[in-house]
């Protein structure tokens, strides 16, 4: 009887109170047919009440089948569920290791025994085993994390998850996964631009044969270069080509550091004709038109920085520089200063005010040009300022500033930051001068209030950081100094009736600002700086006016003086001065000693490491040419040009600078070499 009330224990689905409503609404109804086929006719409800019987013993003889074979379903279920457990435990191939807290093996399924390539596991060490294995799981343990993560082991690549608490790891192969992730990441197109830089100059001055003789070299070499690479290369203009490449193949490229620049400069240079070329190369995107857009914007950023160099970035990544050992050549010509000078004159006209902003701890480079851009924008009826302190200034700005009120002209032209906001509109115009970093802009709040409405004149090679969409930009790295660049531009200006552009001392402002920047015309001099220094000089420049502008005064001079002395030599012809790490010294003051020491015999290079303020270290570097320090500087987050550049370093004393310093020199010749 037990063993009936067991088996006849119902499945939970028969204990549906629907289906038990429906039963019991079927017997009932048999069951009163019976009683009324009684009363009506006996022999009639006598077989209503014999059907009665058997539909109850029906009932309840298919319930007892029914919850018997349930219950033989769900038993056999179960046990294969545990057989199909068991079996995955030991057949599937996820590798599973048992481990106690003396990382003991305990226990290990076949499938990771076939990777172990040993029997007698049990009781040993993980290390004893496999010390690679042992490594993943210590550090996958000091990660605290059960999350997945990839790692490679035994030449496979595994999904790896580690249950410290509960000892266990579990490694799934991915290999084959990897390898199609893999193939697929190598196969994924990347795209060039390539630009012969000073091809037009050149070729003015050739015979067709020549030309011909020298298009056809750079053709060849390229298709060379294209060709080891597996590359496809593609000439659409005389001076422009496109190169298509796998992913797998631009990794060979860097590699190889983008050797063909150096060939095809030293190469014509041997025969008086030297090229350089500037690369721009896109890739990670999955839409072509995204990466064909990024890859002209990073040959842009090539020609901005000066030519002969390879820009890599993909969209929304830093971007990474080869190349640019020479100095740019100078390529700018009389039309394109025309160019920009009537287009700045056009820009103008559209706005109600003008601000110029240099950056910050402006120089008589910046403080020039800026005077300089404010004349032009004047010239043509628009009110303009250059937005500086004059209360806050560097000794040769104070006596600009103090000299143009002692004679009283055009006192006012500088306006400072805090009035400059208070007067800005939508149709204000912003004219960035000397530099292109907003970062180092003369004030930020300005730059945010009209960052939409802005115009860069720079000579400093341009770098990653640039104001997004600017309405005009005007950045020649060749050019000695932004007084040059703006000098140029004001003689193709036309004042009606004869009217001055700049008065005397404001020419010998400009005038200084090109001596400063050129180191008395020793450095990044061409041909267009006498020209514009020359213009200056005739419209009234005072040299010896520039010479008092410029003098050092007492207590600098003994500043720089004992910075110099500082002076050890890290490499051959590179040097290093350090100043006190308790002291603040003028970044004007740095900047003269690192080209003080350049004076000396035997030194190619100088950096000069100061205080700028309480959390921030300033490096000054300068070099003869041979070697590139703005490719030094920007590893340690500056820049500036290929002989004269800076950066600043927050939050580290002078020696840890100075280690910075020295291993940011040691990649710069290993990438050399």
């Amino acid at each position: 009887m037990k063993d009936f009330l067991r088996k006849l224990e119902l499945p939970v689905f028969i204990k549906d109170s629907r289906l038990t409503a429906s039963v019991i609404i079927i017997l009932v109804l048999s069951l009163l047919g019976g009683i009324i086929g009684m009363i009506i006719n006996p022999l009639f409800g006598l077989a209503l009440v014999l059907i009665f019987i058997l539909t109850v013993a029906f009932v309840v003889y298919g319930t007892y089948v029914l919850a018997g074979n349930a219950n033989n379903f769900a038993m056999n279920l179960s046990y294969r569920i545990k057989r199909s457990e068991q079996e995955a435990l030991i057949k599937m191939p996820l590798g599973i290791l048992l481990y106690d807290d003396d990382h003991q093996i305990q226990w290990v399924n076949p499938y990771l025994q076939l990777y172990l390539k040993n029997d007698d596991l049990i009781g040993h060490t993980i290390e004893s085993v496999d010390p690679d294995l042992n490594k993943l799981l210590n550090e996958a343990i000091e990660a605290k994390t059960v999350e997945n993560h990839i790692v490679s082991w035994d030449g496979h690549q595994f999904e790896m998850v580690v249950q410290n608490n509960l000892g266990v790891i579990y490694l799934l192969d991915i290999t084959r996964y990897a390898k199609i992730e893999n193939k697929y990441q190598a196969e994924r197109l990347a795209i060039g631009q390539i630009f012969i830089d000073n091809y037009d100059e050149l070729s003015e001055a050739m015979h067709d044969q020549e030309l011909t003789s020298m298009s056809s070299y750079v053709q060849n070499t390229l298709s060379d270069y294209a060709k080891r690479f597996n590359s496809y290369l593609k000439r659409i203009d005389e001076d422009h080509f496109i190169l298509l490449m796998h992913m797998q193949d631009l990794d060979k490229m860097e590699e190889d550091r983008f050797s063909v620049l150096d060939k095809i400069r030293q190469e014509t240079s041997r025969n008086n004709t030297p090229l350089t070329l500037s690369i721009g190369i896109a890739f990670g995107s999955d839409s072509l038109t995204e990466i064909a857009n990024q890859a002209q914007s990073n040959l842009d950023l090539a020609l901005g920085r000066g030519g002969d160099q390879v820009v890599l970035r993909q969209p929304g990544k830093d971007a990474r520089f080869y190349g640019g050992k020479s100095n740019p050549m100078e390529k700018r010509t009389r039309v394109r200063a025309r160019m920009v000078s009537q287009a700045i004159s056009e820009l103008f006209k559209d706005a109600d005010r003008v601000f110029v902003v240099g950056h910050q701890r402006p120089d008589m480079d910046s403080v020039g040009s800026g005077i300089g851009v404010v004349k032009i924008a004047r010239l043509h009826g628009v009110k303009a300022n250059f937005v500086l302190d004059t209360t806050k200034t560097n000794y040769d700005v104070g006596r600009l500033v103090a000299r143009m009120q002692e004679e009283k002209q055009d006192t006012d032209i500088f306006i400072n930051p805090e009035k400059a906001l208070d007067e800005v509109t939508d149709k204000s115009m912003l004219v960035m001068v000397d530099h292109s970093k907003y970062s180092i802009t003369y004030s930020q709040k300005l730059y945010d209030r009209l960052k939409n409405r802005i115009i860069v004149i720079d000579h400093h090679r341009r770098g990653e950081e640039f104001p997004e969409n600017p309405m005009l930009t005007y950045v020649e790295p060749y050019a000695s100094s932004a007084c040059e660049l703006v000098t140029e531009m004001i003689e193709y200006q036309q004042p009606a009736g004869g009217k001055r552009v700049l008065t005397d001392l404001e020419a010998t402002a400009m005038l200084a600002g090109i001596v400063v920047d050129s180191k008395e015309f020793s450095l990044r001099t061409g041909t267009r700086t006498f020209d514009a220094a020359s213009y200056l000089r005739s419209i009234g420049a005072d040299s010896s006016v520039v010479s008092s502008l410029l003098k050092e005064d007492i207590d600098s001079f003994l500043e720089r003086t004992h910075l110099v002395a500082t002076l050890k030599l890290v490499k051959p012809h590179m040097a290093v001065l350090c100043g006190p790490d308790d002291k603040v010294i003028d970044p004007i003051v740095t900047a003269q000693a690192a080209d003080t020491a350049l004076d000396l015999e035997n030194i190619g290079a100088s950096f000069a490491i100061t205080r700028r303020d309480q959390n921030t270290i300033g490096i000054s570097a300068r070099s003869m040419g041979k070697i590139n320090v703005q490719i030094i500087m920007e590893k340690l987050g500056g820049g500036g040009h290929l002989s004269n550049a800076a950066t600043q370093i927050k939050n580290v004393t002078v020696d840890q600078a100075r280690e910075q310093l020295l291993k940011a020199i040691d990649e710069y010749e290993k990438e050399n070499e």
